[in-house]
C-alpha cells in the first residue's frame, strides 16, 4: 500500500469545498448508525475525526504514515485489532491505495475488525451534468446525470483503479462487496460525484 504524505494533505491544496462535504457525508452516515466504538482508517487531515469526537464519539484511528499520527500505525490488510472490536468501521478512499488483486483481502480484514458497520467511500471516475433549482415553499430540487465513459486507468502513484474505469464497473465492485456485506445503501454525493459511498453491514 503506498503510503500519502503529510505535505499531501494541506489545507489549500486538499480541502476544496467538494471534499468538505464527504466529510459531513462520511459523518453523517456514521452517527446515523449511532455507534459506541468506531475506528478511521486513512486519517487525512483529521477533520472528520475532530469533529466526530466532538460530538461525543469513541474513535480510534489507524494509518499506515506515521507522521499523521493515527492512535495506530499499520496497514487496512493486517490491522492488530481483536476480532469484532468496533461498531462501526469508516474507510473512506483508501482501498484504492491497494492494488486491485488486494481490494478483497481489505474488505475481508474490514470485516473481520467491525461488529456490524462498514461506512466505505471509493473514487468514482466520469464525468457528470448537474442541474439544482429552488421554487419558493417548494423544497429543493437536484439532478446529477453520470457521463460514462470508461478509459484504462493509469497509477499515478496514488490510485491503482478507480470504479469506472476500464475493468472496474460497478457491478463488479458490488459483486465483491456482496461476499462480505449486505449493502444497506449506497449513493453518489451531489456535491462531489467524484465519491461514491457504501454503508455496509454484517
Amino acid at each position: 500500500m503506498n503510503e500519502i504524505s503529510k505535505e499531501k494533505y494541506d489545507f489549500s491544496k486538499y480541502n476544496h469545498r467538494s471534499r468538505w462535504m464527504s466529510y459531513w457525508h462520511q459523518i453523517d452516515e456514521v452517527l446515523r448508525l449511532k455507534p459506541d466504538s468506531v475506528l478511521e482508517i486513512g486519517i487525512g487531515d483529521k477533520t472528520v475525526v475532530n469533529f466526530l469526537k466532538s460530538q461525543g464519539v469513541n474513535i480510534t484511528t489507524l494509518d499506515i504514515n506515521k507522521d499523521l499520527k493515527p492512535d495506530v500505525i499499520g496497514s487496512v490488510l493486517t490491522m492488530p485489532f481483536r476480532d469484532s472490536s468496533f461498531d462501526v468501521v469508516l474507510c473512506a478512499e483508501v482501498l484504492e491505495h491497494l492494488p486491485f488483486e488486494k481490494f478483497e483481502e481489505g474488505l475481508k480484514e474490514l470485516k473481520r475488525v467491525s461488529r456490524k458497520n462498514l461506512v466505505l467511500s471509493l473514487p468514482h471516475f466520469g464525468r457528470s451534468l448537474k442541474f439544482s433549482f429552488k421554487i419558493p415553499l417548494i423544497k429543493e430540487k437536484r439532478i446529477a446525470c453520470r457521463l460514462a465513459f470508461p478509459i484504462k486507468h493509469e497509477f499515478n502513484g496514488e490510485h491503482y483503479w478507480e470504479i469506472g474505469k476500464k475493468g472496474y464497473p460497478p457491478d463488479k465492485i458490488r459483486k465483491i462487496i456482496k461476499k462480505y456485506f449486505q449493502i444497506k445503501k449506497e449513493f453518489i454525493p451531489f456535491e462531489n460525484q467524484y465519491h461514491h459511498l457504501f454503508v455496509l453491514e454484517k
